[in-house]
């Protein structure tokens, strides 16, 4: 949808029993708007032009941020990160594993080609066995009941809920802080009971983690960080 008098490109509209609508500029400068199922297009676009300065400056925040930003060349001596730290890659002549991780990273020369999927596949597996274990740890604390749990490849969404309890988290966020980790964990234990963000909601994932604000602020400014290319 375009906003013919202003030029502001809508690129997906999300509706739900909200009751308000709501603007969110994505990591990839994406304008996402979520609005009540009863409103028009017209109102959506109206509304969107009231917002247009916004819009721009956090379009152009993301632009100057991408640009700060350097896709992984997986070059000796580059720095991967690993729950909040970051860890030096070095080219080896060979190993028993063509990527492993000891304090460092260890990436075989002959696996260079395949680097970046290499690095993907290490970080599910052991996204996998963190995320497994934080929503284990706060799903006893809470007596939350879930079914299973995905690593997906989402590079919008960090983590969400199914409505048959499966819990999905993007590798991507096995890369930041373990707080933060155990916020997306904790968000998504809570819409297990409580499925919108509704007062309820917060204060729920409040009592669980008294400093979920800080994480999520967080995850808002640094989540741009939180990938290879």
């Amino acid at each position: 949808m375009v906003d013919n008098d202003r030029e502001i490109v809508i690129e997906k509209i999300v509706r739900s029993k909200r009751k308000t609508v709501g603007l969110q500029v994505t990591d990839d400068a994406t304008l996402v708007v979520r609005a009540p199922f009863g409103i028009s297009n017209e109102s959506i676009s109206y509304i969107v032009s009231k917002h247009i300065n916004w819009i721009n400056q956090k379009r152009y925040e993301i632009k100057l941020r991408n640009l700060a930003f350097s896709p992984r060349k997986f070059v000796d001596g580059e720095r991967f990160l690993f729950l909040g730290e970051s860890y030096e890659l070095k080219i080896v002549e060979s190993g028993d594993e063509r990527l492993k991780f000891q304090d460092k990273f260890y990436l075989t020369k002959s696996s260079l080609t395949e680097a970046i999927y290499l690095f993907i596949d290490w970080y599910k597996r052991v996204g996998f066995e963190k995320m497994l274990e934080r929503v284990k740890f706060y799903a006893n604390i809470a007596n939350f009941k879930y079914n299973r749990i995905n690593i997906s490849n989402s590079n919008k969404i960090w983590g969400s809920c199914s409505s048959n309890g499966n819990l999905n988290f993007s590798w991507r966020i096995i890369m930041a802080p373990l707080p933060v980790v155990d916020y997306v964990v904790v968000h998504e234990l809570v819409h297990l009971e409580v499925r919108n963000h509704s007062k309820d909601f917060w204060d729920r994932v409040s009592m669980l983690m008294p400093d979920y604000k800080k994480q999520k602020v967080w995850l808002k400014n640094n989540g741009y960080l939180l990938r290879l290319k």
